[in-house]
């Protein structure tokens, strides 16, 4: 009953882990690093399905690619759709 029991909470802690969706790429700029080391930083800095930003950045991560709000800016200088160009 017990191993049932460990077992399921593990399950459920490594399903809410993969939860974490965060589609900006991370990387270290002045050392080497291996995808486990990535992996553990990630779950490290990530809590009630958020990423922290600020503790990736403490641990030397930093962002390759913005997050999606800041993805989305429209160009001030195009053309409305449907105007004429002048």
């Amino acid at each position: 009953m017990q191993s049932k029991l460990t077992l399921s909470v593990l399950a459920t802690a490594l399903v809410l882990s993969a939860c974490v969706t965060d589609e900006r790429e991370w990387m270290k700029v002045d050392r080497t690093y291996t995808t486990a080391e990535f992996r553990r930083d990630l779950s490290e800095c990530a809590s009630k399905g958020k990423l922290d930003e600020e503790c990736m950045k403490a641990r030397g991560w930093v962002t390759v690619s913005p997050p999606k709000s800041e993805q989305k800016k429209d160009d001030p200088l195009a053309q409305p759709a449907g105007r004429p160009r002048r």
